[in-house]
């Protein structure tokens, strides 16, 4: 089945305007997630709405408020939320062209696909997408999403186009107020010369396949013993503070367990407690 696209509406670049469709280009569904249980009768809590008057409330009955006073809302109704819609709810209006290393990495958000949407959007999208690819250039523009604006930097990306909202100014701390406050200090220029061999080492291609979520690994792992109908604990050894009298010799140590060969990240090792006696999983208690 074909993935649900995010955002429908249209591109355009000055006149030039074609249907098009945004998809995330990312997933979490593989994350471990877990539900709210009651302790004894293991049934699943639900969330109801409840007004601390009347008791549990009805969803048609539920409204939207703004709270302008502590306890003091502005009622909108969903008429009026309409009535301000911006275009940018229906079309990437595409306003300047930047170069990529212009945007602060700072500001980068979430990727996206943006694709043609239908045979008929085809030849505008190509002719945008070509253009694009010639001048080198990143294009930003806007869209609504999930009830906010937000501005997107689009490129070229095989077929399609890579599409990244961007965060506001108003969203991104002034790195200032954390690095100012770091105290000026040289380093040893030997220690640093160490150092940038290590990394010499260390260097080597990005690949993503490389790096996996050891902690979702682990409770997976966890997930599949109780299953099973057994217990697990581990305690995981906690990385010890590197002592500046020994800082030298630690960096000396590091470039000689380098090896001149680049590692794939380690990974943690936990070392196994003793196993608690074994526990039946949990069921849910019949009615």
């Amino acid at each position: 089945m074909a993935p649900r696209p995010t955002w429908q509406g249209h591109l355009r670049l000055s006149l030039v305007t074609c249907p098009v469709a945004l998809y995330t280009a990312t997933q979490s569904s593989g994350d471990v997630r877990f539900n709210m249980l009651h302790k004894t009768t293991h049934n699943r809590i639900k969330m109801i709405p409840t007004d601390p008057e009347t008791g549990p409330v009805e969803r048609a009955n539920i409204v939207k408020g703004y709270e302008y006073e502590k306890g003091e809302y502005i009622i909108v109704t969903p008429e009026e939320i309409e009535s301000v819609r911006l275009e940018s709810t229906r079309t990437i209006d595409i306003d300047r062209f930047v170069e990529a290393d212009d945007i602060d990495r700072l500001y980068w958000n979430d990727p996206y696909y943006l694709l043609p949407d239908g045979k008929l959007a085809l030849e505008a999208f190509t002719v945008i997408r070509e253009a694009m690819r010639e001048a080198g250039k990143m294009a930003l523009g806007r869209v609504v999403m999930h009830q906010r604006e937000r501005m997107l930097a689009l490129e070229p990306r095989d077929k399609g186009l890579l599409a990244y909202t961007l965060r506001s100014h108003d969203e991104v701390r002034n790195p200032a107020t954390y690095f100012d406050d770091i105290p000026d200090h040289k380093a040893d220029p030997q220690m640093i010369a160490i150092a940038q061999k290590i990394i010499e080492q260390q260097s080597g291609p990005f690949e993503p396949e490389d790096f996996k979520d050891h902690y979702e690994d682990a409770l997976r792992a966890l997930i599949a013993e109780k299953q099973k109908g057994k217990g697990r604990v581990v305690h995981v050894e906690e990385p010890h503070d590197t002592n500046v009298v020994d800082l030298m010799e630690a960096l000396r140590r590091s470039l000689g367990q380098s090896g001149g060969e680049r590692r794939k990240p380690a990974e943690r090792k936990a070392a196994p407690a003793k196993k608690p006696a074994a526990k039946a999983p949990a069921r849910k208690r019949a009615s």
